[in-house]
C-alpha cells in the first residue's frame, strides 16, 4: 500500500509543478524519465515554502514556516510524511543523498522573506545562495545519481545557473515585489530612481552567471542535458526580452514569454541538442 501512497505523493508534486510553472514543466519533461520524480519533488517542496512567505498573508507565516521546517526534517528522518509534498521530497532527499545543509540554507532564505524588505550586498548574496544556488545543487544531486566527484566538478556552474535564473526572476517580478510585497532584492537600489544604467549593471552581472552556468550544462550527462538546456534557453529568451525594455516598463508589468514562443524555443533547442550544437 505504501507504493500507492508514494505514487500519489509523486503525482501531487508533479501537479504542483505543472500548475505553477510551464517553463520548468517543459524542462523536466525533456529530462530522461528516470529523473522526473526527483525534480518534481524538489520543485514541489520549494514552491510550498515560497507560498508560505509570499501569499499566506492572513495567516501566521512564521509559525507555518517553523512547522514546515520541522515537518520536513521529521519526514526525512522517519522516511514518511502525511504531507504528500514532503513525502515526495523526503524520498528524493534519501534516495539521492541530498545534502541537508542545502535544505537548511534554502529555508533560511525563505525565512528572510518574512521580515527583510531590502538588502545590502552580503544579504543579497546570502539570499541568492539559499533561494536559488542550493536549489540548483539539490537538482544536481538527482542528475548525477550520487557521483560525488562529478558533483564537485559541476557544483560552481549549477550554483551560477540557479543564480542567473533567480536574478532574472527579480527583474521580471520587480513590480509585484516592490509594490505588493514591499521588497527590493537588488542591493543599493533606490526603486524611485531605477534607471537604465542601474538596469544595465544588473544585466551584466546576470550575463556572467549565465556564461558560467552554460559551461556546466555542456558537461551534464546526456539524459539530463537537454532538459536543463531547455530551461536555460527559456530563461535566456526572457532575459533578452527584459534587456530590450525600458526600466519604467518592467516596473509597471510582469514580463512574460508567450506559451507559443516557449514551444518554438523547445523545438529549436531540440534541434541544437540533437546535432550537438550547444
Amino acid at each position: 500500500m505504501q507504493h500507492l501512497y508514494n505514487k500519489v505523493s509523486a503525482s501531487t508534486s508533479k501537479m504542483v509543478t505543472n500548475v505553477y510553472s510551464t517553463s520548468f514543466s517543459l524542462g523536466i519533461y525533456c529530462l530522461d524519465k528516470k529523473f522526473h520524480e526527483g525534480i518534481y519533488a524538489i520543485y514541489g517542496f520549494v514552491r510550498l515554502a515560497d507560498e508560505i512567505v509570499d501569499t499566506f498573508h492572513e495567516f501566521p507565516k512564521e509559525n507555518l514556516l517553523d512547522e514546515f521546517e520541522k515537518d520536513t526534517f521529521d519526514a526525512i528522518d522517519r522516511g514518511i510524511s502525511l504531507n504528500p509534498i514532503l513525502q515526495s521530497f523526503q524520498w528524493a532527499v534519501n534516495t539521492y543523498n541530498i545534502d541537508h545543509e542545502n535544505i537548511r540554507t534554502f529555508l533560511k532564505s525563505m525565512r528572510m522573506d518574512l521580515s527583510k524588505q531590502s538588502y545590502d550586498l552580503n544579504g543579497y548574496e546570502d539570499y541568492i545562495l539559499g533561494s536559488a544556488e542550493v536549489v540548483g545543487l539539490m537538482c544536481l544531486s538527482v542528475f548525477l545519481e550520487g557521483d560525488k566527484d562529478r558533483y564537485e566538478e559541476l557544483k560552481f556552474s549549477a550554483m551560477k545557473l540557479g543564480s542567473a535564473f533567480q536574478k532574472i526572476n527579480f527583474l521580471r517580478d520587480l513590480h509585484a515585489d516592490y509594490f505588493q510585497l514591499g521588497r527590493v532584492y537588488f542591493p543599493g537600489i533606490d526603486m524611485k530612481n531605477f534607471d537604465a544604467q542601474t538596469k544595465i549593471e544588473i544585466e551584466r552581472d546576470i550575463e556572467i552567471d549565465f556564461k558560467a552556468g552554460f559551461e556546466g550544462i555542456k558537461q551534464l550527462p546526456r539524459g539530463v542535458r537537454f532538459g536543463v538546456y531547455v530551461a536555460y534557453v527559456y530563461y535566456y529568451a526572457l532575459f533578452q526580452r527584459i534587456k530590450g525594455l525600458e526600466p519604467n516598463v518592467i516596473l509597471q508589468e510582469r514580463v512574460r514569454i508567450p506559451n507559443r514562443k516557449k514551444y518554438r524555443l523547445l523545438l529549436s533547442s531540440y534541434l541544437r541538442h540533437s546535432f550537438n550544437a550547444l
